[in-house]
């Protein structure tokens, strides 16, 4: 399987998580010219921003380096293009969460909430 189909079944099942968690999800690969938001979601007030990693052979170093300093910018300014275009989201929180999927020596579906802040 390659990448693409890889990681467009991992945003699914990420999608399938954070529905049986209460989150309403608002939009999937929302783009803009300066990059993507894989998942963004509402529960409670909270905006939440979701970048997925699907990483069947993957490593706690393959996140840190996979969500470097600069994939973390360019996640922050496509968020504010979005709230931007979305002011009924004004008053709400805004969280940066990661979700891994089928990491070994995690589970399935590892929700990491507040993974990085501005």
């Amino acid at each position: 399987m390659n990448t693409k189909i890889v990681g467009n079944e991992g945003e699914k099942r990420a999608c399938e998580y954070l529905i049986e968690k209460g989150y309403e999800i608002k939009e999937r690969n929302w783009r803009t010219r300066r990059g993507e938001i894989d998942i963004i979601a509402f529960k409670n007030d909270t905006i939440v921003f979701v970048e997925v990693k699907t990483l069947p052979n993957g490593t706690l170093d393959m996140i840190q380096k996979e969500l470097n300093h600069q994939k973390q910018q360019r996640i922050l300014k496509t968020s504010k293009c979005y709230l931007l275009n979305h002011r009924q989201y004004n008053d709400s929180y805004v969280r940066f969460d990661v979700i891994v999927i089928d990491m070994p020596g995690m589970e399935p579906v590892y929700h990491i909430e507040n993974a990085f802040s501005e």
